[in-house]
């Protein structure tokens, strides 16, 4: 654990207010929720809660299957980072999406763009493959944006069109809905 030398006190409704540089820092928004673990020495320790990070077994069978399907590489992502990748993309598992991704999901838009359109957008800040044609659409759960489904292809040859933006809206809708119950 890594200290920050920043000291806050309780309030007298148990309340602590998280310092504006950290929640920068870690992404945290307003509304976020946030875990609470505890552990014997006394220490508390709040972690971003992901819900679809709970499901992060069913989002690789689910990304699995769509790679397989639509035979495009298939990435799911949480609001932070990816969770799931078949298709040649598994070392993005884990890293950090990138903002423009975070923009294009918080308007809840979805993409289908071939590089160098100007609707086309880097999915991450950090991953180092290139794909040539995108398909991205949000996650929403009671109202609320959670992730996105992405299919990347790397073929100049292979488009991407009505099929592949019915596939990742229907697998988005599905996991929406599998995190309503």
């Amino acid at each position: 654990m890594k200290a920050t030398g920043i000291v806050r006190r309780i309030d007298d409704l148990g309340r602590i207010v998280i310092p504006k540089e950290i929640r920068r820092t870690l992404r945290i928004r307003e509304a976020d929720p946030l875990e609470i673990f505890t552990d014997r020495e006394g220490e508390i320790i709040l972690k971003k809660y992901s819900p679809i990070g709970e499901m992060t077994a069913f989002a690789k069978q689910y990304a699995d299957s769509l790679a397989q399907v639509s035979g495009h590489a298939a990435v799911i992502a949480d609001r932070d980072q990816f969770i799931a990748a078949a298709g040649g993309y598994k070392g993005i598992v884990s890293k950090p999406i990138g903002k423009s991704l975070e923009d294009k999901m918080n308007n809840r838009e979805t993409i289908m763009a071939t590089r160098g359109d100007r609707s086309f957008i880097e999915i991450s800040d950090e991953e180092e493959k290139e794909y040539v044609h995108e398909a991205i659409c949000p996650i929403i759960c009671e109202g609320d944006v959670i992730g996105a489904v992405i299919l990347l292809e790397n073929d100049n040859k292979s488009r991407m069109g009505e099929v592949e933006q019915k596939l990742i809206q229907s697998a988005a809708g599905f996991l929406g809905r599998q995190m309503e119950q």
